[in-house]
């Protein structure tokens, strides 16, 4: 029998990148996800739960365009159609907005949370499946709702008291711009790209693209924000890309007033991964914590029925949203507090067992009836409590 046949006849193995969660992390992650959720709808948030599967026709549109080559791809019996098993799930909300809410006031806050499947995994996230955790602000353009989704995520993130969260801002509309203005094609072009992806300042310099000293400062313009922002705003930009220098500057000063501790940055000519964004973006990391704990940014939905200027086309709704990723912030969490679990016998009334839970104990009832105090404290050690019931209180086991 080959590897992979042993591989995959073995029931405790699984397909590379997917892997089970037991105690006690199963449960930490549900807490954490509810946790998240909770802080979201705090703020506004309506919950939707949109489906694992589509039609891929739906799902690799706007946001999913980006996603199709991660898109596990299958055929549906009943209809014929190519289904698309979700790789994230930001196109799921826009297609809800745009079509079952479509009618709903704007700006339309929606928050969700699932588990996503990708093709493969990456050498920062192996995981091919994962928990989303994220919400979308629709249907609003003013700076202010960029910041109120920034400000959301970090508390989110907060609320869980993960230590040394940090804010990577930047502007995945720059790259593309100067790279189309550039007057360069073919392999000049890609070498172009390549330096600045590589920050090489020389190398941007030494080629013939227009803007090359443009491009040259935006590399140096990196780094904490104070610094960043009084560089940038020494850099004679073209007049198309003002709006988003100045969406910028307004995100960043309430930033720093509502969350005056946080530790920004900024890379403005960051793209890799920001591929469907039209605006300012942001990557979340957590000091110490391998990947991000999420990221975000303004983005359009193609499923809306907007016009461009003229008429014409499909521009789509705007939006700005962000997805926080679960297999992240799990490593991110500190230690767990240790669970207070309580062995009780099997004839505690449901009543007194319900009282125990509502004073925050976990409480695990003995199956058999009429146990001695040896076999009380010798189940309780198999279920995993420090605590049995003696004299109708919890008691520390020694």
């Amino acid at each position: 029998m080959s590897t992979d046949s042993h591989r995959a006849s073995h029931p405790a193995l699984l397909p590379n990148g997917l892997t089970d969660l037991v105690p006690p992390v199963a449960a930490r992650e549900w807490q954490a996800v509810h946790q998240l959720i909770d802080t979201y709808t705090g703020f506004g948030y309506m919950l939707v739960k949109p489906p694992l599967m589509e039609f891929e026709a739906g799902l690799l549109v706007g946001p999913g365009a980006a996603l199709g080559a991660q898109t596990f791809r299958l055929m549906d019996p009943i209809s014929r159609q190519m289904l698309g098993l979700r790789a994230d799930i930001t196109a799921q909300i826009a297609r809800i907005a745009g079509s079952r809410l479509q009618k709903s006031a704007r700006p339309l806050r929606l928050a969700y949370a699932g588990d996503v499947v990708r093709v493969s995994g990456t050498q920062l996230r192996p995981e091919r499946q994962f928990c989303q955790v994220g919400a979308e602000l629709i249907g609003a353009m003013m700076p202010s709702a960029d910041a109120e989704i920034m400000v959301m995520a970090v508390t989110a993130l907060q609320s869980l008291d993960i230590p040394n969260i940090s804010l990577d801002l930047c502007l995945p509309t720059l790259l593309p711009y100067f790279l189309r203005e550039s007057g360069l094609e073919g392999a000049a072009l890609d070498d172009l790209e390549d330096a600045v992806r590589r920050r090489d300042r020389e190398a941007v310099q030494q080629s013939a693209a227009a803007h090359k000293e443009t491009i040259a400062a935006l590399i140096a313009a990196s780094g904490p924000i104070d610094e960043a922002l009084a560089a940038l705003k020494s850099i004679d930009m073209p007049a198309g890309l003002r709006g988003d220098l100045e969406r910028l500057y307004a995100v960043v000063e309430v930033l720093h007033r509502d969350l005056p501790t946080l530790k920004i940055t900024l890379d403005p000519l960051e793209h890799r991964g920001f591929e469907y964004q039209t605006g300012l973006s942001f990557t979340l990391f957590a000091k110490g914590v391998r990947g991000e704990l999420g990221r975000g940014g303004r983005y359009r939905s193609a499923a809306a029925t907007l016009k461009d200027d003229s008429g014409n086309g499909r521009i789509g709704e705007p939006a700005v949203g962000f997805t926080l990723f679960m297999d992240s912030i799990m490593r991110g969490l500190p230690h767990d507090e240790v669970e207070q679990r309580v062995l009780v016998p099997a004839e505690l009334p449901l009543a007194e067992r319900l009282a125990l839970m509502g004073e925050g104990w976990v409480v695990v009832r003995a199956l058999e009836g009429g146990l001695d105090d040896a076999a009380l404290i010798a189940a309780a050690g198999e279920q995993h409590c420090d605590y049995r019931l003696r004299d109708g209180a919890p008691a520390k086991i020694q």
